[in-house]
Formats: structure tokens, sequence, C-alpha cells
């Protein structure tokens, strides 16, 4: 097998390392990884707003796989459903203030567990992490 091949099997497999550690961290409030980032997205967007595709291409979901994610969501107050006063075909979506909440609790757990990840790291070497990630994306 190549060198570039191996690597991106490490990567993958540390992927899904990095998302049990995350989840089970976001799990004591209540919500997945796949949750946190389209809260974590929304609560980004101007008026904490966005349109369903946007947020499915933000968070790197299919429309169809955002919107099977949000149903439940809404079902429980995180998110909440916006008419678009524009055009009323363009499905929105909008953080609630329990989600808000949520958010902010899970972010405090969120970050305490990326500190422990990268402990092994000094400053200089995540920052470098940081730009080669970037680079791939």
């Amino acid at each position: 097998m190549q060198k570039n091949s191996e690597l991106i099997i490490s990567l993958a497999l540390l992927q899904t390392q990095l998302l049990k550690r995350v989840d089970n961290q976001l799990n004591m409030h209540g919500i997945s990884f796949s949750e946190f980032m389209v809260m974590y997205h929304l609560n980004r967007a101007p008026e904490k707003t966005m349109r369903r595709i946007d947020l499915a291409e933000s968070i790197g979901l299919s429309a169809s796989g955002v919107t099977r994610l949000l149903n439940p969501m809404e079902k429980i107050k995180l998110v909440q459903k916006e008419l678009n006063p524009r055009d009323a075909r363009v499905s929105l979506v909008k953080l609630s203030g329990a989600g808000e909440q949520i958010l902010n609790d899970a972010m405090i757990s969120f970050d305490q567990s990326a500190d422990l990840i990268l402990k092994p790291f000094n400053p200089k070497q995540t920052d470098k992490l940081s730009e080669l990630i970037k680079a791939l994306l």
C-alpha cells in the first residue's frame, strides 16, 4: 500500500476516534456531535438563522440528511423553522433560545475535550497542524 493511502486511512481512523471522544462529552448535554455542529453553525450565522441547504453544506450532509437531523431537534425545541419573507420556497432554520443555552453549556465540555485531545502538542505544533488541515479542506 502506498504511503498516501496509508495516511488517508490513518486520518479516517483519527476522525473516528475524535468523534467518539467528543460525542461522549456532548452526550452529557443530550446532544450528538452532528447536533452540536448544527447549533454551532446556526449560532455563528447572522440572526442565528440559515437556509437548510446552506446548513447542510456547512456540516457536510445532504439536504435530506440535514432534514432528518433537524426534525427531532425541532421537536425538542433546539431549533425552529422560520419563514423566508422573500421566498416561501426557501426553508430557514433558526437556533432557539433553548438551543443556544444547550450549545453554550456543551461548548464548555467541547473546549475541555479539545484541550485534552491536543494536550500532547505545544501551541506551535497545534498551529502547524491547523494550518496543514486547512490546506486539505
